[in-house]
């Protein structure tokens, strides 16, 4: 049998953050937590600092050993994805800051991992993760996406990875691809810089 893993998922935002932690043996996944956080702050250094130290102290009280991140998803609204954008590098930075290896998934790849359509709508995907993790409600969209996260990440851990340093001070990076069906998928993996 196949040791456990730990995996938190987060589906960042710049006004609500949604998480969700499952454990994984890499073919059974159990449910351990699932939630959301608002986004508190007048300004948006306030709001990023607000999203570090959330997802800081959800790591310290689950202790996931991996991280997968959804990628931010670019709009027609060009400040919107931007804030997007800085609210998805703090909670890298926590995740980083804790010694987590981090993988970034686009929402595509998320939702055919979850619900095998990458054009899923919101409630399909509440009603899948509802399913998949024996759960007695819906979760919050949010909290939702942030347990498809996890779920994609936990499938996807499996696959090889091969690892690219690119300068001394840089923090290494790898690429995975993994296949499912007839489509490739990339994630990028960020660690902490010995």
């Amino acid at each position: 049998m196949a040791a456990v893993k730990r995996v938190l998922g987060i589906d960042p935002g710049s006004v609500i953050t949604g998480f969700g932690v499952i454990d994984t043996d890499g073919v059974r996944d159990f449910h351990v937590t699932h939630g959301i956080v608002r986004v508190a702050g007048d300004s948006l250094p306030e709001k990023l600092g607000h999203i570090l130290y959330e997802v800081t102290k959800i790591i310290d009280q689950w202790q996931p050993v991996e991280m997968g991140i959804e990628e931010v998803f670019v709009s027609n609204n060009p400040m919107s994805a931007l804030k997007l954008g800085q609210a998805r590098g703090a909670a890298i930075c926590a995740g980083v800051q804790r010694g987590l290896p981090v993988a970034e998934y686009s929402a595509r790849t998320v939702k055919q991992a979850a619900v095998g359509y990458g054009a899923a709508g919101k409630e399909q995907m509440q009603e899948m993760i509802r399913v998949l993790l024996s759960l007695e409600k819906q979760p919050v969209s949010d909290a939702a996406d942030g347990l498809a996260v996890a779920l994609c990440h936990a499938h996807s851990m499996n696959a090889s990875v091969s690892v690219s340093v690119k300068g001394a001070n840089a923090a290494s990076a790898a690429t995975l691809d993994f296949r499912r069906g007839t489509g490739k998928r990339r994630s990028k993996r960020w660690t902490s810089v010995p």
